[in-house]
């Protein structure tokens, strides 16, 4: 329960890491922690994130998504920090302009993740 109640309160994607740092206090050692994240992703109450730094982050799952579907809203990475926040007010449309008639077929089917990069506000004051 520890656990997701801290997944709920987050404001965005939380690390393995990040989560057992902030339950060291309780007592939990980093294996359960690793475990509870797992089977609450299994159940469909997190979802499971990527951001192409090779660390899993995991949040909590927004209703009107299936199961094992990530959310679909774009996340915010700074460059200088590491810090991970969700983007919910922002709404990514990509409209491909209409094809030639001699057109080959598009590279991209469909988009499953947007991902910014840059700084946050606390770095970019830096």
């Amino acid at each position: 329960m520890a656990v997701l109640e801290h997944m709920h309160a987050a404001v965005g994607p939380l690390s393995h890491a990040d989560v057992s740092e902030a339950l060291a206090d309780m007592g939990f050692d980093r294996a359960t922690i690793y475990r509870n994240l797992t089977e609450l992703t299994e159940c469909g109450l997190l979802v499971r994130v990527e951001l192409g730094d090779h660390v899993w982050r995991f949040e909590t799952k927004r209703a009107g998504h299936g199961q094992g579907k990530a959310d679909d809203h774009p996340h915010f990475l700074c460059t200088s920090c590491g810090e991970v926040s969700c983007l919910d007010d922002v709404h990514v449309a990509i409209t491909p302009k209409a094809p030639k008639a001699a057109a080959k077929p598009r590279a991209i089917r469909s988009v499953r993740e947007v991902l910014l990069k840059g700084q946050c506000g606390k770095c970019g004051d830096e």
